[in-house]
């Protein structure tokens, strides 16, 4: 099962991360668990400049931007494939 955690406040653009997120592990029909990150110190102890930050099996892929739905796919079938 994958790991996907977003990064963030809560804002806007964190929200619409989750929802790409969900949308790509939809579109898949993967098993994941997504977390929602809030927590500041929690947050800080990933290497990122800026939220929002979408990370995969501790792993950071994105931080600061909204990634587009195929990149998040492609970053999701990548940690299947590393799994």
């Amino acid at each position: 099962m994958l790991e996907v955690k977003v990064l963030g406040p809560g804002c806007a653009n964190c929200k619409r991360v989750e929802q790409i997120a969900r949308q790509a592990i939809s579109d898949l029909s993967l098993p994941a668990e997504i977390t929602k990150v809030t927590d500041y110190a929690e947050i800080t102890s990933y290497p990122i400049l800026a939220t929002p930050g979408l990370v995969i099996n501790e792993q950071v892929v994105c931080s600061g931007r909204i990634p587009t739905q195929a990149e998040v796919t492609t970053w999701l079938v990548n940690a299947l494939e590393s799994a």
